[in-house]
């Protein structure tokens, strides 16, 4: 707050606190990557599929991704604070696991 703006008022150390408090940045949460890992199991158009609904990604993304997992062993499908990548991990887990497929993921902090 200015000292010039209407709501100004000083009543001792309140305007160094706020100035303060104005000054500061937020820290950014820490981010982790979901990375989903190769097995010989797991059709791979399964794969293209959970790539699509839980990582919001194109048909033709996903599928580069999909063959990224099988060529390399593994690929990074997105970056998220650690709940929503907790959170797309379990769902991930719980669909594969209902279609009978081994399908896993893991994260990793950035």
């Amino acid at each position: 707050m200015a000292k010039h703006d209407p709501n100004y008022h000083n009543d001792g150390d309140s305007d160094i606190l706020i100035e303060t408090i104005v000054n500061q940045k937020l820290a950014q949460p820490p981010m982790y990557r979901v990375i989903l890992i190769n097995d010989d199991f797991t059709p791979m158009d399964f794969v293209v599929e959970v790539i699509q609904q839980f990582f919001d990604k194109s048909l033709a993304e996903a599928t580069q991704m999909m063959l990224n997992i099988h060529y390399n062993g593994s690929a990074i499908c997105g970056t998220y604070t650690r709940e929503i990548a907790e959170m797309k991990l379990a769902q991930l887990h719980q669909k594969a696991r209902r279609h009978g497929h081994p399908l896993q993921g893991r994260m990793e902090q950035i």
